[in-house]
């Protein structure tokens, strides 16, 4: 009888497959630090100062050498973009809502012009 229930607690409380690394992945989701670009950028040109070693300044920023130079990739990489001429840039969310606004009221306006011609065809051909 003792085995019976020694079985039935034993497959009760038996975690789930990768539940263990579920909760790992979203407890660092919840905790990661985000920087801002002005962040990156600071972190970069003090780099580049070389004031003080590069292992010392990740350590004191909290970040690996390794996510470091991506960070100075991408800079480098927006530089020569710039340096060609390459001027594009994406746009802020305020100018996309602004965008689709105006893209709205456009719309608005042709369907209204639309109908207007199509009732004055109306009239003329009657």
């Amino acid at each position: 009888m003792e085995s019976t229930t020694q079985t039935q607690t034993a497959t009760e409380e038996r975690p789930t497959p990768g539940g263990a690394a579920k909760l790992i992945r979203k407890v660092k989701k919840a905790t990661r630090r985000r920087f801002s670009a002005e962040d990156k950028i600071r972190i970069v040109l003090e780099a580049f100062r070389k004031e003080i070693p590069l292992s010392e300044l990740c350590r004191r920023e909290r970040i690996s050498p390794a996510v470091y130079y991506s960070w100075l990739k991408q800079f480098m990489e927006g530089g020569k973009d710039r340096l060609r001429g390459d001027t594009l840039r994406s746009a802020t969310r305020d100018e996309v809502a602004q965008f689709k606004e105006e893209n709205t009221q456009l719309k608005e306006l042709v369907g209204e012009q639309a109908l207007e011609l199509s009732l004055l065809k109306k009239r003329l051909f009657l």
